[in-house]
């Protein structure tokens, strides 16, 4: 690290000692910050251009300005440098790098192996399951859609493995066609397996196989005169010969992204529209940061290179730009996923329409995201106007509760700035050891077990806390505060005005003596109010989401599961037996004991279970 009193650095010095050999180079400041990573085929060349030239544009010239250190990594080819350059960007992440922010895992629909009867479900994390995995698809959408389609097409179940151990009677997605019912043995081993296996290669992108199977099967089915199942094959084929006109490519089993970029306003937009086998698996939008006045070429190229480092890679990218180091990044790209990736900038037909697509795509969401933070901006000033702030909020917590009579209560909290929502800060609280439906009790815990934190010195501060509730609810939270003796936070309740409309809530107010002060109704054209509603309706959406998921936990999991000794194939002996847990409960200890593996002891523990 370089000390005020050491002497600046001397750049042009320091390039004459270069080697001319490819590598990476990376530049530090005083503090010994990590300012910017590059790649050269030329490091004597490129790190020149940075010290030897008289001019450069000013943006460059102030890193340039606080540039106290650089190291340099050596490699044999431009590829390996290309490589490494991406993987320290997105670890290290320097202010100066064009930065994808992109953390999320992408979803995928997992088939499940290994069982009589394997299950399609959504995945996300690692894949470290028995079975096979297929994606990566853009969004939680694409894979919720395709799952509701194989429903519809195969039939294969889709539910957790305890609902199906525990099933004795078939459930409503097989009422309304979507589920063959194995759990009940509506459908042997053998035919399953044909239904998994028309969807595995439906997956794979071999749908014009599947259409000869089924049109085979169904052609069979008709000259044996059994015409109900020719007439459910036929209308099968007619739904995958639909889907292959929507969805597939031309030119066969094109395994492809198409990517464009759109800068403007110092923000860039990256959309790309996925391909997976001929199939559209939909698109999505990506806002890279943008530090250095940058070109759609060379946001493209960092782009490319950091998200496909960690990702699969498609055989073929169609690309807006032509980039100037496109070969190495298809030898680099085709060297770390193992088979050969095609850049392609000059096409027609198809692909030319899809790229125009995605050049609309990206400008419509640009333009969206730029009017969104000029509204947003809007928003947090009328707001500290109507607060009689002294400054616009940097963040805004709101809470609110969730629960359907008193069960699984869930409460929320959600993180706005001025960008919008920080959802990588938002928290959910399961909330016990209240009465049921006290809502006042539910929120006092969590925001006792928010702000605890806070007054030990960890977490950010809020500038504003919003309260989903009238004066009983801001009066818990000012009693939190009080407790905690966290200070400094304008509380501020939300509660609905007359007739429950959107546009006319009542803002409750504490004063700064930690009681409660007047209201404030802002009005339906009021910009701080749609801060506020927003804000307000996202704790809302979240907690709901949260208290569904724990309600619908709680009510598949079976009390026998509870009991010693019941393990899968009991419990389901038990169920069928006695048509239900309905009847399970009715039972005496008597008539458990005719189930097969269940004795005089292991039935007293069940009836003790069930009778309390």
């Amino acid at each position: 690290m370089q000390s005020p009193s050491s002497p600046a650095f001397d750049g042009k010095a320091f390039v004459h000692t270069l080697t001319g050999s490819p590598g990476v180079y990376r530049y530090f400041n005083a503090a010994d910050e990590l300012l910017y990573v590059g790649k050269a085929s030329n490091l004597k060349k490129r790190v020149g251009s940075y010290f030897l030239k008289p001019r450069m544009e000013p943006r460059i010239a102030a890193m340039v300005a606080q540039i106290a250190r650089v190291q340099i990594t050596v490699t044999r080819t431009e590829g390996e440098a290309l490589l490494l350059e991406s993987q320290l960007i997105k670890s290290l992440k320097p202010r100066y790098n064009i930065l994808l922010r992109d953390d999320k895992s992408y979803p995928y629909i997992y088939l499940s192996s290994g069982e009589d009867y394997p299950r399609l479900a959504f995945h996300r994390g690692a894949r470290n399951l028995p079975g096979r995995y297929f994606g990566p698809y853009p969004s939680t959408w694409a894979v919720r859609e395709s799952l509701s389609l194989m429903q519809k097409l195969f039939k294969v179940r889709q539910c957790e493995d305890s609902y199906f151990r525990n099933r004795s009677r078939p459930c409503l997605l097989h009422q309304i066609g979507r589920c063959s019912a194995p759990c009940v043995g509506l459908i042997s081993v053998t035919d399953y397996a044909q239904d998994v296996r028309h969807a595995e290669m439906f997956l794979e992108g071999r749908s014009s196989a599947v259409i000869d199977e089924l049109a085979e099967a169904m052609e069979q089915a008709s000259k044996a005169l059994n015409f109900e199942r020719a007439a459910k094959l036929r209308d099968q084929v007619a739904t995958l010969r639909q889907l292959q006109a929507q969805h597939h490519v031309q030119g066969a089993s094109a395994d492809m992204d198409v990517l464009a970029c759109c800068i403007e306003a110092g923000m860039a937009c990256v959309s790309v529209l996925f391909f997976r086998n001929g199939i559209s698996l939909g698109t999505r939008d990506f806002f890279p940061r943008l530090p250095l006045d940058a070109e759609p070429a060379d946001v493209l190229t960092q782009f490319i290179a950091q998200y496909y480092l960690d990702r699969p890679v498609p055989r073929e990218l169609v690309l807006g730009e032509s980039l100037a180091d496109q070969q190495i990044l298809g030898d680099m790209l085709a060297q770390h996923s193992g088979h050969p990736v095609e850049l392609k900038t000059s096409v027609r037909g198809e692909r030319a329409r899809f790229l125009q697509m995605a050049e609309r795509n990206a400008q419509a969401s640009l333009t969206g995201r730029l009017a969104s933070r000029q509204t947003l901006g809007t928003r947090f000033d009328d707001l500290q106007k109507v607060l009689g702030l002294d400054e616009p909020p940097r963040r805004i917590e709101c809470f609110d509760i969730s629960h359907t009579m008193g069960e699984a209560t869930v409460a929320s909290c959600v993180v706005f700035g001025p960008e919008g929502p920080e959802k990588s800060h938002y928290r959910r609280f399961n909330i016990a050891g209240i009465t049921p439906g006290d809502d006042y009790a539910a929120m006092h815990q969590a925001l006792t077990r928010r702000f605890r934190k806070l007054a030990e010195g960890e977490g950010a501060r809020p500038d504003i806390l919003l309260i989903d509730g009238g004066a009983g609810q801001v009066a818990q939270a000012l009693a939190v505060l009080d407790d905690l003796g966290v200070s400094g936070i304008v509380v501020v309740g939300v509660a609905k005005g007359p007739g429950r409309r959107a546009g006319e809530e009542t803002l409750v107010l504490a004063r700064d003596d930690r009681t409660l002060g007047g209201e404030l109704h802002p009005g339906s054209s009021s910009p701080a109010l749609h801060l506020v509603a927003a804000v307000r309706d996202e704790a809302h959406r979240f907690a709901i989401s949260g208290h569904r998921k724990r309600r619908e936990k709680a009510r598949e999991r079976s009390v026998l599961e509870d009991v010693p000794g019941i393990g899968a194939r009991r419990r389901s002996a038990l169920l069928k037996t006695f048509g239900g847990m309905q009847g399970v409960e009715a039972a005496g200890v008597e008539e458990l004991m005719q189930v097969k593996g269940i004795d005089r002891g292991l039935a007293e523990r069940i009836y003790a279970m069930l009778h309390g």
